[in-house]
């Protein structure tokens, strides 16, 4: 699969990240299957950038790739009952988080979004500002060795561990039950066996048959499922012998929730499983993805770095950055755009529909037909954006966010499924580059190698290395 050149532009005003570069012969079935186990993300055509739809045949499924925002919002709102998760889609993730949130249907996944509802509306979610601050700083110790000259650091890792010791403070009181160090390892294995198509799900075989690619994933589930239940036995007797002084976070929310007309034990042990093992991921993985383009456009970054040394000369309320640091929040948002952490939402329709576009167009959808909508597409369609290709987080500041339409950008989803952390997750992400950028500057390294590969979420592969040197 061709490259797109990952050397930084001359000029430091913009940079086209690597990235797959479109097929133009479609694969064969046996390329597909393939492709699927190395990379997703390489099996996609120029058709797959440019049209608004197309209707696809692989073997006996017949699947339809929505790139129409109009269209996109139709299946995921207006007829969302009408579309359940897809099975490929269920047998790639329901092995890892069972009847978490990300994966539950019906009636189950109600139960649990009401249960969690309260705890990441924004005004709480907002609440949680100084404990990102507080993680965010004392993570900065990891970088003492930068005061002395340039220090090479893998920051996809460090990215991963950063995001779990903020997901541990704010949403487990610092109180679960592993060590920080190994942890990014174990994320990264537990991906790796468990988080990619494995051809068998394309195939749609059913899970009982062997998955090749998650040789070994018992063994990184188990370890998981035991981080689970020691942590959920070590906070139910806090909560029995001292309720009084029992931390009143997410976990103690979650676990009050147990009931006939709340959720079972084991969907409450699931949906812990989902955010130790997947909540902070998504958010690791586009903080990396942003300072690696970052130092690909130091001109941009210069205006970054500017607005947040303001930003906290001023002593502002880490609760206030979101909103105070346009620049900095529109680097995130241009990075989610080109390495969506969800690179695909994969649908299927239930019973037959129809959607007509305003120019008339008419889009038949048959019952049982697959409906892929991909962000990794979709954010880089030719129909929807200027320079698809290329980093411009300009698009994302205020004056520029009317152009684009809601539909056309989904890192978080939409619908009564988009991703319940989203306040959280941007407020975090603004609070740790501008922590991370007012010390020290990211640069590229002789090791710097990125390519964007398609697991559970959009990860670099083997890595992801930058120099690190502290700020003058």
């Amino acid at each position: 699969m061709a490259m797109t050149s990952t050397a930084p532009n001359a000029a430091g005003l913009s940079f086209e990240p690597p990235a797959p570069v479109p097929r133009t012969v479609p694969p064969s079935s046996i390329e597909i299957l393939r492709t699927v186990w190395r990379n997703p993300l390489e099996l996609w055509g120029e058709a797959s950038y440019t049209l608004p739809w197309i209707h696809t045949r692989f073997v006996t499924q017949r699947t339809i790739i929505v790139n129409d925002p109009g269209l996109i919002r139709y299946i995921l709102v207006e007829n969302v009952a009408n579309y359940e998760m897809s099975a490929v889609r269920r047998l790639i993730l329901r092995p890892i988080l069972r009847d978490g949130l990300l994966t539950a249907e019906g009636e189950v996944w109600k139960r649990s979004r009401k249960a969690m509802a309260p705890i990441f509306a924004p005004r709480h979610a907002h609440g949680f500002a100084d404990q990102m601050l507080e993680r965010s700083e004392n993570f900065l110790a990891r970088y003492e060795d930068a005061k002395r000259g340039p220090l090479e650091v893998n920051i996809a890792e460090d990215m991963t561990v950063l995001t779990y010791e903020i997901l541990s403070e704010t949403l487990f009181s610092g109180e679960i039950a592993t060590e920080t160090d190994g942890f990014a390892d174990a994320i990264e294995e537990l991906l790796h066996r468990m988080g990619r198509v494995d051809p068998m799900d394309v195939l749609l075989a059913p899970a009982w048959v062997p998955r090749f690619t998650r040789i070994g994933g018992k063994r990184v589930m188990k370890r998981f499922q035991g981080i689970v239940e020691d942590t959920m036995e070590m906070r139910r007797r806090r909560l029995r012998d001292d309720p009084a002084g029992a931390p009143q976070d997410f976990l103690t929310f979650l676990m009050q929730q147990e009931g006939p007309q709340g959720l079972s034990r084991e969907e409450i042990a699931d949906n812990i499983l989902t955010f130790i093992g997947a909540g902070h991921e998504t958010t690791a993985r586009a903080l990396a993805w942003t300072l690696y383009c970052l130092a690909n456009t130091p001109a941009y970054r210069d205006r970054m770095e500017a607005e947040i040394d303001g930003v906290l000369a001023e002593s502002a309320a880490p609760v206030t950055w979101l909103e105070r640091m346009p620049i900095t929040r529109a680097a995130f948002e241009e990075a989610l755009r080109l390495y969506p952490p969800a690179p695909s939402i994969n649908r299927a329709a239930i019973a037959a529909d129809r959607w007509v576009s305003p120019d008339g167009e008419v889009v038949e959808i048959d019952a049982g037909v697959n409906v892929l909508i991909m962000p990794w597409t979709l954010h880089r369609h030719a129909l929807l954006w200027d320079e698809p290709r290329v980093f411009r987080p300009e698009r994302f500041l205020p004056e520029n966010r009317e152009r684009i339409h809601r539909f056309q950008y989904l890192p978080f989803g939409a619908g009564p499924r988009i991703c319940i952390g989203a306040t959280f997750a941007l407020q975090e992400a603004v609070i740790a580059l501008a922590v991370l950028m007012h010390r020290f500057r990211f640069d590229l390294s002789p090791k710097t190698e990125a390519w964007p590969v398609q697991r559970l979420t959009t990860q670099p592969r083997g890595g992801l290395f930058l120099q690190v040197t502290a700020r003058p």
